[in-house]
Parts: C-alpha cells; sequence; structure tokens
C-alpha cells in the first residue's frame, strides 16, 4: 500500500472513532435522559390518576350508582333464581275470581258433564262425546280463568300509572309510603284498589313491605309491578329521591301504554282479517246446514266424515294459532 491511500485511510479512521466514542457517551446520555422523563412522566401520571380515583371514590353520586348496580345485581339474582309461584290458588287470585282449588275442580267437572250431555242429545256420537269431556273439563275452564286473568292484568296496567301519581304527591307532601299505599288501596278503582287492600293488610300482620310486593308480584306478573317493586326495594336500601323515581317510572308507563296503543291501532287490520279468515268455515258450514242438512250430516253420522272433521279442526287451529303468533306483540 502505498503512501497517498495510507494518508487518506488515517483521518477516515480517526473521524469514525471520534464519532463512535460520541455516540457512546452522547447516546447513553440522551437515553438515560429519555429514560428519566418518561418515569417522571408515569409517576406523575400515576399521582394524578391515584388522585381523581380518590377523587371519584369520594365523590356521593358516584357511590349512589355503584350501590345502585349492586342492588339491581342482587335482585336480578333473586329473581332468577326464586321464579313467581303459578299454582292454581295464585291463578284464581289474579284472575279476581273467589273460587278456592277445589271449588274450581268441581265447575270444571260439571262444565264437562253438561258439555258431553249436549254432545250426545245433539250427536249421539261416543268421539263427540269424549272430545267434548275434554273440551268442558280441561279447554274450556283453563282457556276461560286465563282469559279473566289477562283482562284483568290489562284493568290493573291501565289504572296502575295513577297509583304512582298518588305516591309521588303524598310523598312531595310529607306522607310516609305506607300512609301512600292506604290511600290508593281505598281509593283506587279495582283491581289496583283490592290488590294494594291485601300489601296493606299484610302490612298490619307485620308482613314487610318488599314481601307484601313480592306476592303482589305473583299475584300480578307483569312487568309494571315488577318495576315499582324494583324501585322500593332499592330506595328502601341505598336512600334517594323517590318521588323523583316513581315519578319517572309513572311516566315510563305512560309511555309504553301508548306505544301499546299504537301497537294495536296499527296491527287492527291483521286482526280483523284474521278472524274473518278463522270464521269463515264455522259459517260456512252453519249455512250449509241449514240451507243442505243431508249434504252435511255425512260429516256427522259417517266415520269418514268424523275423521275429516278432525283433521279440518286440526288444520284450522294450526293456522290460527299461526295467525295469532303473527300479530301479537308483546312490550
Amino acid at each position: 500500500m502505498d503512501g497517498s491511500a495510507i494518508t487518506l485511510m488515517i483521518p477516515l479512521m480517526v473521524a469514525v472513532a471520534i464519532a463512535g466514542a460520541g455516540y457512546a457517551f452522547l447516546g447513553k446520555k440522551i437515553d438515560a435522559h429519555d429514560k428519566t422523563s418518561k418515569r417522571l412522566e408515569s409517576v406523575s401520571r400515576s399521582a394524578s390518576e391515584r388522585k381523581t380515583r380518590k377523587a371519584t371514590a369520594a365523590d356521593p353520586t358516584v357511590q349512589r350508582r355503584r350501590a345502585v348496580q349492586d342492588q339491581l345485581k342482587e335482585l336480578e339474582a333473586k329473581q332468577k333464581s326464586k321464579k313467581p309461584k303459578e299454582s292454581l290458588r295464585t291463578r284464581l287470585e289474579g284472575a279476581g275470581l273467589k273460587l278456592t282449588p277445589k271449588g274450581f275442580y268441581i265447575a270444571s267437572v260439571v262444565g264437562a258433564i253438561g258439555l258431553a250431555l249436549l254432545a250426545f242429545i245433539t250427536t249421539k256420537n261416543l268421539i263427540v262425546v269424549v272430545l267434548a269431556i275434554f273440551a268442558g273439563g280441561l279447554g274450556l275452564p283453563g282457556w276461560i280463568l286465563a282469559f279473566l286473568r289477562k283482562r284483568r292484568q290489562k284493568a290493573f296496567v291501565r289504572e296502575f300509572a295513577n297509583a304512582l301519581e298518588v305516591i309521588v304527591r303524598g310523598v312531595k307532601s310529607g306522607l310516609p309510603v305506607n300512609e301512600c299505599l292506604k290511600i290508593i288501596a281505598s281509593e283506587s278503582p279495582a283491581p289496583v284498589g283490592p290488590e294494594f287492600v291485601d300489601v296493606v293488610e299484610g302490612q298490619k300482620m307485620g308482613v314487610p313491605l318488599d314481601q307484601g310486593l313480592q306476592k303482589l308480584y305473583e299475584r300480578m306478573p307483569i312487568p309494571e309491578v315488577n318495576f315499582f317493586m324494583i324501585v322500593l326495594s332499592i330506595q328502601a336500601k341505598t336512600g334517594g329521591n323517590l318521588s323523583e323515581a316513581l315519578g319517572n317510572l309513572a311516566r315510563v308507563l305512560r309511555e309504553r301504554k301508548k306505544l301499546r296503543m299504537k301497537i294495536q291501532a296499527m296491527s287492527s287490520e291483521a286482526k280483523t282479517s284474521a278472524m274473518i279468515i278463522g270464521a269463515l268455515p264455522l259459517v260456512v258450514m252453519g249455512g250449509m246446514s241449514v240451507t243442505s242438512p243431508d249434504y252435511v250430516g255425512i260429516l256427522i253420522t259417517e266415520r269418514l266424515g268424523n275423521a275429516m272433521l278432525i283433521g279440518c279442526f286440526l288444520w284450522m287451529s294450526l293456522g290460527v294459532a299461526a295467525m295469532v303468533k303473527m300479530i301479537s306483540f308483546k312490550i
């Protein structure tokens, strides 16, 4: 290697050595400075977060919200573990009937015998008589009980929001909740008044309010009563403005009622069409039995006609059940 090349390489190697030394010292200082700044930033951030958490934990609004959430979780767990009882006595009470289960069974037997006698006198067919016994003893009493119970629940929902307004006004004027319940029991129309009479009478006998409301929910297993029970249970355990909570609940119930009425109005055409389609075969058969009794009588006197009637009844029942399912809306 000649002297000119060595002369060029020596300054280059010196420059590389100086750059490496500078990077080694200055780079470590820069990295240490960056790490120190990041550490200080994380410490200051954690300190500010701790202060924020302490301030949030000390906020009574946040504490109340957490308490309400805990109470809601407990109530949901209780409702999942213990569903409302659906015994025959409870259903009779929910329908507003004064019958005992024994009286209901006796009425069912009497209805089965009466319908069987009517079928035997009119048709003198053993299959029709057996079907009449099952319909009169099992189907018709249960359907009547379910219809009466559903009608009473609808009447309860219509008046329940007004009952909540009574409690709201009473609490704002300084009355305790028990006195407001007595006012509802004495002045509200049926079925709200009689149902709250049972709650008030239970309190006089030493039954706690939450247990009395649970019994009310068993007789009236509707969402409105469940909402009312939850609001009173949370207020009793966590405190708060009861009048505001019940006022909001009353407003929600009225909005639900408006929505339900709107849905009924929008589905009325479909319901009318379903009623006409379901009643048309019966009307046609009744008219033909008057104009041509010999032509329709074969369906009753012949076994093949009886089988055809049973098949038509089953198919019509399936069609009506499908139409009812399509036009029924639950809110």
